[in-house]
């Protein structure tokens, strides 16, 4: 913990301007508050299985810098080349096995899903996990390189429309996702991730955006997401925002202790219904 505590002194130098406007100076201290004593162990009764058969495989969908970028690609049994797709972007810990189980999840739901990576290794451990942030938050227009590289694999792949969903961490690069994508990008759904309230970044964005959140969330407190919706709506876009009032920041991860079943169940459900209305 003392490692992270170092850490974080550099990191709150820049959190504000990278991290896409997050709302206080005090962010990444709030995330660390959120995630400090974690482990990313999963939580069986959490962990739910598809829907209907899937088969997934781990894929090489572009590179960066010279760097290749490896995903996890999950199909459902019937998919066809025009199967819309969505984009799932990890939280914090990274391309783990948790995340892989979420794109299996979609898939199950009738979506080809690639999950992609960030990090490009994966942190078992909250001083790990707050690096890696901090490395990915310092070269967001690499960040966004791979994300524009997941929408050309899914275009190449023949997907109809083309979705994404993002976690904490993930949640942000949601957003940024419908922003890289630009009209390619059907549906945006974010998970408690970092707002942007930038109107000229904002106008990069073409999709209508359903937003998630925790009322109990000190890192992303609802004024920041509101102040996100207002400039949505004052831009034109579409945006839903709902908010869990007894719900705290991650908690739709099974693995971490914020899980909250009810909250999670419903947020699922809205999801799902967000996606088969855009992305058919």
């Amino acid at each position: 913990m003392s490692r992270i505590l170092r850490t974080l002194g550099a990191l709150v130098t820049f959190s504000a301007p990278l991290c896409a406007q997050a709302p206080r100076a005090d962010y990444a201290a709030a995330m660390l508050h959120a995630h400090g004593s974690e482990t990313p162990s999963a939580s069986p009764a959490a962990r739910i299985a598809p829907r209907t058969a899937v088969s997934g495989t781990d894929v090489m969908y572009g590179t960066v810098d010279g760097k290749m970028l490896h995903g996890y690609l999950s199909r459902p049994a019937n998919a066809t080349r025009n199967t819309p797709a969505i984009i799932v972007v990890h939280e914090w810990w990274g391309l783990n096995d948790n995340i892989k189980a979420i794109a299996d999840r979609y898939a199950g739901e009738g979506f080809v899903v690639l999950a992609v990576d960030l990090f490009g290794r994966v942190a078992t451990t909250p001083d790990t996990a707050m690096v890696l942030y901090q490395t990915a938050m310092k070269n967001v227009p690499a960040g966004e390189q791979n994300l524009a590289a997941a929408v050309a694999y899914l275009k190449a792949q023949g997907a109809s429309k083309i979705g994404s969903v993002g976690y904490c961490f993930g949640g942000h690069w949601s957003l940024r996702t419908g922003l890289v994508g630009g009209k390619d990008i059907k549906a945006v759904v974010m998970y408690y991730g970092a707002p942007i309230t930038e109107a000229a970044q904002l106008t990069r964005l073409s999709a209508p955006v359903l937003g998630l959140f925790g009322g109990l969330d000190r890192g992303i407190p609802v004024d920041s997401v509101r102040a996100m919706e207002r400039t949505m709506k004052a831009a034109g876009r579409s945006v839903t925002i709902n908010v869990y009032a007894d719900a705290n920041h991650a908690f739709a991860n099974p693995s971490g202790q914020a899980f909250n079943a009810a909250a999670a169940s419903d947020a699922w459900d809205r999801s799902l219904v967000f996606f088969r209305a855009n992305l058919r």
